[in-house]
């Protein structure tokens, strides 16, 4: 299990509005996430958003870039995405993300959105900087953000 936060949109367990997904690792180089999309996460009926979909392709992308340290914060720098079939809301799904190539600051993943009947949704190639540690390497700025595992 990794961590999550309060109130991000992605991760965010105390945020109402929020997708709560929680993310899970493999300890090496994939993150792995099953949920289910509510109504309120369509655009069209019966059909995710789009820009909901980037959000969980970036999402479980990213958190590549923590595992093996829970602590290490990134921005997005560039995102290619490719729908390939409408995602469904209210339908079990399953996001994995992929480590393709670590760098000092910059790391590489592979992300999709699938499932096993109807295979891969969703899918994206994304390259991801990392915050400065100065930014969040307080105990204090954690904190402020909510920082934990959550049970």
């Amino acid at each position: 299990l990794q961590y999550n936060s309060a109130s991000c949109f992605a991760c965010g367990l105390e945020n109402p509005s929020g997708l709560r997904l929680r993310f899970y690792d493999n300890g090496r180089d994939q993150v792995f996430a099953h949920f289910t999309l509510d109504p309120q996460h369509a655009g069209y009926p019966g059909i995710a958003h789009g820009g909901i979909v980037a959000a969980i392709l970036d999402e479980v992308g990213g958190r590549t870039v923590m595992i093996g340290d829970p602590n290490r914060f990134f921005v997005t720098a560039h995102m290619d995405l490719r729908y390939r079939h409408p995602v469904p809301v209210n339908v079990p799904l399953d996001a994995t993300g992929s480590l393709l190539k670590r760098r000092a600051r910059r790391t590489q993943a592979h992300a999709e959105i699938f499932t096993d009947v109807m295979g891969i949704l969703a899918e994206a190639d994304i390259l991801f900087t990392d915050i400065p540690s100065k930014r969040l390497d307080s105990e204090q700025a954690l904190q402020n953000i909510g920082w934990r595992l959550y049970d």
